[in-house]
């Protein structure tokens, strides 16, 4: 069999503008995702670790390290000591790299609740390693990530409220994102970095641009023309609005 991928990419071109992947079935019968790169493509695994190894029996590395502060609990009484080594913070945030490929794909795919699946997932880890790494500088190595991820997990989260057209819970599920991308910061004391933060400007944008194109409610539909009766000093007409607008209260 030959080992060049070169069939692979032919008819399938790279574009430098956008995300582009795909779901394949693999040789096993299982559903892979494809990333196409300018160089290649990325496959991945559609559960558990994307590239599909289970380190030392465990689903991931962060599944093994939770396991190893289980068991020093156990054998300790409590945590106190426990430690997670420069060595180990690296291989975790090596290991998050993956879930990022593959949230990043299922994201273009539209697959939004496996997206909220691994941001979830890389959360846990940041936590993890910020609750037990020996280093600040160990810390940040992951923590820098959190307002992307956070924003992703986000959008995803709104996306499914929006597919079912629930607009007024995506609004809120935006709204909560940006407190949580905020109240990082101010934890981090560092709330000069909340206006120039990237992934901040585009969850206000986005929730702008939700709240502006959202269809009315039946009871924002009967305010607009009771606006417009007044203006229009139709005060018969503004009556039976108010009327309205009151039935729909109760």
């Amino acid at each position: 069999m030959s080992k060049d991928i070169g069939l692979i990419l032919h008819d399938w071109d790279a574009n430098p503008d956008e995300v582009t992947v795909r779901r394949i079935n693999g040789i096993d019968g299982s559903p892979k995702i494809q990333m196409r790169l300018d160089l290649g493509v990325l496959q991945m695994e559609t559960e558990g670790r994307p590239d599909g190894k289970r380190p030392n029996g465990y689903e991931s590395l962060l599944e093994y390290y939770e396991d190893r502060l289980a068991r020093y609990n156990m054998l300790n009484g409590d945590n106190d000591g426990f430690e997670l080594d420069s060595e180990a913070c690296s291989a975790l945030k090596q290991e998050s790299m993956q879930y990022y490929y593959r949230y990043l794909s299922l994201f273009h795919l539209g697959e939004y609740s496996d997206v909220i699946r691994d941001t979830q997932r890389n959360l846990r880890m940041f936590d993890f390693v910020r609750r037990w790494a020996v280093t600040e500088d160990d810390r940040m190595a992951c923590d820098q990530f959190r307002p992307y991820v956070l924003m992703m997990n986000t959008r995803a989260i709104a996306c499914l409220q929006l597919e079912a057209q629930n607009y007024d819970a995506a609004l809120q599920e935006i709204g909560s994102g940006i407190e949580r991308i905020e109240d990082f910061f101010l934890d981090m004391g560092r709330s000069d970095m909340i206006e120039s933060c990237r992934e901040l400007v585009f969850l206000h944008d986005w929730s702008d641009r939700v709240r502006d194109n959202r269809p009315l409610t039946p009871a924002e539909r009967l305010r607009r023309e009771l606006s417009s009766a007044v203006e229009c000093e139709d005060y018969e007409r503004a009556a039976q609005l108010r009327d309205q607008i009151k039935e729909l209260a109760i």
